[in-house]
């Protein structure tokens, strides 16, 4: 029997992650960026300790372990959010949705380069397609030199990001992906809080000046619900279909935030962002080896039959 309930699980937290994108950018208009992001994932890494201390999955890491998960978090959680935090003030959600979605490209070009996977014909043209999808939709909006500074920021928050992944990738098989999230949230939120203390002295008296009902609604819904446990229910369902097919779900993730973007803040689609979006899915689908690996997984299969 197909797991059917993981890809429902799946689809519901692409939803979330899309509409996320519109949440974030809500809150980094309202409050200052970098501080609100800082209490918004630590609100999320402690939210994940909780949930797993409800099942007995916390335990105090090795020094091998801390060593790893550290280092991630300065990529994952710090630059990740930092960059994002601060390139969502300065391009649309859809742009930055869109973008977003290029993550699984720039983590198979860091395998390749850093852990020796194989480059195929077909990766290599899914890397092309997806980098194209992204020269629309950058292009379109562009300021400086073709590329306006949000767009850039995005960019690279994104590319932090894949290096995360390389790092998490080295130690995920001694330690539960979900465990290492909320370690990295807590960790990475606390270096994110002091940066914001410096660059933004009144973050958080401006937290408390600009604070409504629905503000905080949408915090804690992109805290918990969101960041919290999108993440874990994602890397549960890693472990029970792979990571192959799940990457797949990814390419929703964009789609969700273009319809989160034009429903919510009321940002134009245009046909730049379609063409973009339908390239970025088309790179993705070949670039990440998602499409191989199932084909060869149902070969196996019917060899085995």
């Amino acid at each position: 029997m197909k797991p059917y309930r993981t890809y429902l699980i799946l689809f519901f937290v692409m939803v979330v992650w899309g509409l996320n994108v519109t949440a974030t950018k809500i809150l980094v208009t309202n409050f200052m960026p970098v501080t609100i992001t800082g209490i918004r994932v630590l609100t999320a890494g402690l939210t994940v300790f909780l949930l797993l201390s409800l099942i007995k999955k916390v335990r105090i890491l090795t020094k091998k372990e801390f060593w790893y998960v550290f280092l991630a978090s300065i990529f994952n959680v710090v630059a990740h959010h930092y960059f994002l935090s601060i390139g969502l003030t300065g391009t649309t959600a859809t742009n930055g949705g869109l973008i977003m979605g290029m993550s699984p490209l720039l983590t198979t070009i860091l395998a390749i380069s850093f852990l020796g996977t194989p480059l195929t014909l077909l990766k290599t043209v899914g890397l092309l397609l997806g980098f194209s999808g992204v020269a629309f939709i950058v292009l379109e909006g562009s300021q400086v030199a073709g590329i306006s500074f949000g767009d850039g920021y995005i960019l690279l928050s994104v590319l932090t990001q894949a290096v995360s992944f390389i790092l998490i990738k080295r130690v995920a098989h001694t330690l539960d992906p979900r465990l290492m999230t909320g370690y990295m949230m807590v960790i990475g939120s606390l270096f994110l809080i002091v940066i914001g203390l410096f660059e933004e002295p009144e973050g958080f008296a401006g937290v408390i000046e600009n604070s409504t009902v629905s503000l905080w609604l949408i915090y804690f819904a992109s805290a918990c619900i969101a960041t919290a446990v999108g993440h874990m229910l994602y890397n549960e369902a890693i472990g029970k279909i792979g990571a192959s097919e799940a990457s797949i779900f990814i390419n929703l993730n964009p789609f969700f935030a273009l319809v989160g973007a034009n429903l919510f803040l009321d940002e134009q689609i245009l046909f730049q962002h379609i063409l973009g979006f339908l390239l970025i899915i088309t790179g993705v689908l070949l670039g990440s080896g998602a499409v191989e690996e199932i084909r060869n997984r149902r070969l196996r299969k019917k060899d085995a039959a």
